[in-house]
C-alpha cells in the first residue's frame, strides 16, 4: 500500500519531486494530495484517513493539539519566503518597506490566499494603519487557487503569496522577496496522522523531507531548508 499524504499546495511541486524521489530510492510509493491548507487542515479534522500531513507549522501544531497528529511527529520541513508579484509587464513597486506600504495603499486591488501568506498581509495592513483603507480592494483566492492567477486573468493588480507558488507561473512578473522586515517567517513542517494505516512508512518519508539529501531540491522551489 501507498503512504497516503495531504498538503496545502505552496508545497505541492516539492512534495511532487521529493514523493518520487524517496519512491526511487525505497521503492515505497507516496500518495500526495495538495488542496488549500484551511480545506487540508478540516479535511484531516473531518477524519479522512491520510498517513502524513504537510502545512504550515502553526497549522500541525493545532492539529496535534487537538489530537489529530500524534505527539511529538512533526518535523520542520522547509521555510517559505514571501514575495510580491504583479501582472507581466506593468510596473514593479519597489521592495524596501516603504516601497511595499505605498503599493499597498495605492493598488486598486490586492490578491491574496487563504493561508499563511494572506493572514500576514492583513496583519500588516492593520499595522500599517491601512485597514479600512484597502478592506474593500482585498481580493481572497479560493482554496487551492494560487494568487499568480488571479493577477494573470487581471482580477488583481498586486499579488502578495509564497515564492513557491509564484516561481514560473505565467503571465506574472515575480518583482521580488519582500524584505526581511516584513516577511512572517512561515515554516512548513509534516507530521504523522493519528488515522495513519502505515505509519512506519509515513515516519520514514517524514525524515526524508527533512534530510539534507533534500536540500537542494528545496532551494530550486523558492524555499530554504528548515
Amino acid at each position: 500500500m501507498s503512504v497516503t499524504g495531504i498538503s496545502s499546495m505552496a508545497t505541492r511541486q516539492i512534495l511532487a519531486e521529493l514523493a518520487a524521489a524517496h519512491e526511487e530510492a525505497t521503492g515505497e510509493t507516496v500518495a500526495i494530495e495538495s488542496v488549500g491548507g484551511v480545506d487540508a487542515a478540516k479535511r484531516i479534522r473531518a477524519g479522512e484517513a491520510f498517513d502524513v500531513a504537510v502545512l504550515a507549522s502553526d497549522a500541525l501544531a493545532k492539529l496535534e493539539a487537538d489530537g489529530f497528529l500524534v505527539a511529538g511527529s512533526i518535523v520542520n520541513m522547509a521555510e517559505s519566503p514571501m514575495a510580491l508579484a504583479v501582472r507581466a509587464g506593468q510596473p514593479r513597486p519597489k521592495l524596501d518597506e516603504a516601497g511595499v506600504r505605498a503599493a499597498m495603499a495605492s493598488a486598486r486591488s490586492i490578491g491574496i490566499s487563504t493561508g499563511p501568506s494572506g493572514t500576514h498581509v492583513l496583519k500588516l495592513a492593520r499595522d500599517w494603519g491601512l485597514e479600512d483603507a484597502v478592506k474593500d480592494r482585498i481580493v481572497q483566492a479560493k482554496p487551492g487557487i494560487p494568487v499568480a492567477r488571479l493577477l494573470a486573468d487581471g482580477e488583481v493588480e498586486l499579488g502578495f503569496q509564497q515564492l513557491s507558488e509564484m516561481m514560473g507561473a505565467p503571465g506574472i512578473d515575480v518583482v521580488g522577496l519582500l524584505p526581511a522586515s516584513l516577511q512572517p517567517g512561515t515554516v512548513f513542517a509534516a507530521g504523522l496522522c493519528k488515522a495513519a494505516t502505515q505509519p512506519e512508512a509515513a515516519r520514514a518519508f517524514i525524515a526524508f523531507l527533512a534530510s539534507e539529501e533534500t536540500a537542494e531540491t528545496k532551494r530550486q522551489h523558492g524555499m530554504t531548508p528548515a
